[in-house]
């Protein structure tokens, strides 16, 4: 019987600052695990080269020859971007030495939707999928077995020596029931990071009903011709029979954490799936939601489902600048209320945070400091902003000249703002959850010492003289202990790991 076709996915699952550490777990891609689930489905072979660090030239070399694939399919998050170029450098230094048979190398995922004319540019690439890749891909390689022409296949560009084709970007597919489950098994899947917390992640749905100016989402769904369905879930019943398979599979599984952008989206397919989740899973899950969309009725069942933590982006806590640069037009004054109903209902609340936003200044990221002090979270996640190609955002920093030549892609500040230089950043970025810290404990005092308190915080963190850069490096080398420590007790024992957890979410909530 005829050897079947084979596509190799190469997913980069590390950071600048982690590609040479070794001893880390990987983590799963829905977007990966749905491509191979179709192609599968058509009877051709997938394999999965899942890079948890940068090898070298030998190294990766070897691996790629291990798998004699016919199509190599590179996963781009736009961090992952000056490591594909070499390895694709690379991949066409041995094909040109006839090294390996012909292949076909293919780049795909966020950053290739978002400047597929850059990407094709990249040596080594001979095609870009340019939108959702389970059909692109699946064309390719039909169009490799039936000796078929593959530059007119929707969804793609391809370089042919210098020049481009470019081709229409097929529709959305609207129906996600339509689709095979994903691909668990791609995956060492019991050697997954979140495995080892005996967490599983998952996605129902794809896009968001927004339009954040800092996030990709903004731009992805204007690629496609039915933009009007970027937005879709699976059914809750197929989302449910989803759910059912992975614990089959995977029955050491004892939570769930849900990814998709907005697990509250839309509030018919919330109320519908809720229940059926009780009845048949009932596992204690994590999820994504927005406050503006919230009321005590969702927070409630979400509880009774189960859910016992809340990611929910605040990112910024001054309202103003929040409406005209985000975009996201909701009160602080219902956050508050909302972070309330998460406390009556025993709920542990994360925020994600942005510091380091075009035009922000330190005050103003201190306001979202004490925002979160308001709301009396139990975690923050501070993230620096990051100029996504194409994004709104991005743009606006651009025309602001905040983006400047000669910054690498790996620094972790990317603008230089006069208002806002780059070590207050990282100061408030790396001081973050201990300045929310301060900020709760002196809005428990009373009103009129409170207010005092504050501006003397206030003026003492904003002051020219105050030792911001020292106290970003101190901030960072505790986080880097903490961080290698929290590895090292993951892989020595997951057990002690979740007990130490639970430990600590237990006396946040005291």
């Amino acid at each position: 019987m005829e050897k079947p076709l084979t596509l190799l996915l190469v997913y980069p699952d590390f950071l600048e600052e982690d590609k040479h550490n070794k001893n880390k777990f990987g983590n799963y891609s829905e977007g990966l695990a749905s491509i191979s689930a179709v192609v599968k489905q058509a009877g051709y072979d997938v394999r999965l080269y899942h890079m948890l660090y940068m090898p070298d030239k030998n190294e990766f070399v070897s691996k790629i020859k291990e798998h004699s694939a016919d199509v190599i399919g590179f996963s781009a998050r736009t961090t992952a971007i000056p490591f594909i170029e070499e390895m694709a450098g690379w991949l066409d230094d041995e094909l040109a030495a006839s090294g390996l048979p012909k292949t076909i190398v293919a780049i795909g995922g966020y950053h290739a939707i978002l400047v597929p004319d850059e990407c094709i540019k990249i040596r080594g690439i001979d095609v870009v999928i340019v939108g959702e890749g389970e059909f692109p891909i699946l064309n390719i390689m039909n169009g490799l077995r039936d000796n078929t022409p593959l530059t007119g296949i929707e969804s793609t560009y391809w370089n042919m020596d210098g020049s481009v084709i470019t081709n229409p970007v097929a529709p959305l597919i609207e129906d996600l029931d339509s689709l095979p489950f994903p691909d668990f098994e791609l995956f060492d899947f019991t050697n997954l990071d979140r495995s080892k917390n005996f967490t599983a992640m998952v996605m129902l749905s794809r896009g968001c009903i927004f339009s954040c100016t800092y996030c990709g989402n903004s731009q992805f769904r204007n690629i496609y011709p039915n933009k009007e369905k970027y937005c879709r879930f699976r059914s809750p019943e197929k989302a449910i029979e989803l759910l059912e398979l992975l614990l089959r599979k995977y029955p050491f599984i004892k939570y769930i954490e849900f990814r998709d952008a907005i697990f509250n989206m839309y509030k018919d397919w919330f109320y519908e799936f809720m229940p059926l989740y009780i009845e048949k899973i009932r596992l204690p899950f994590n999820c994504n939601l927005r406050f503006d969309i919230l009321d005590e009725e969702m927070v409630k069942m979400l509880k009774d489902g189960g859910c016992y933590m809340i990611d929910i982006g605040l990112e910024s806590g001054n309202e103003e600048f929040r409406k005209k640069y985000l975009h996201r037009a909701m009160k602080n004054e219902h956050m508050i209320k909302v972070a309330e109903w998460f406390k009556k209902y025993k709920m542990t609340t994360l925020t994600y945070n942005i510091v380091g936003l075009p035009h922000e200044t330190l005050a103003l990221s201190l306001e979202t400091v004490k925002l979160n002090a308001r709301l009396s979270v139990d975690k923050v996640i501070p993230n620096i902003f990051y100029p996504y190609p194409m994004t709104i955002l991005e743009k606006t920093a651009r025309d602001a000249g905040f983006i400047v030549p000669g910054v690498e892609p790996s620094d972790p500040v990317q603008l230089r703002m006069p208002e806002y230089p780059k070590y207050d950043i990282l100061y408030m970025a790396f001081n973050f959850n201990k300045l929310v810290k301060k900020y709760r404990a002196i809005y428990a005092l009373p009103p009129e010492k409170a207010a005092k308190k504050e501006a003397a915080l206030d003026k003492k963190i904003t002051a020219k003289n105050y030792p911001r850069k020292f106290l970003y490096k101190t901030a960072k080398l505790k986080e880097d202990v903490f961080i290698k420590t929290k590895r090292f007790i993951k892989r020595l024992s997951p057990k002690l790991f979740i007990f130490l957890k639970n430990k600590t979410m237990r006396e946040v909530k005291k």
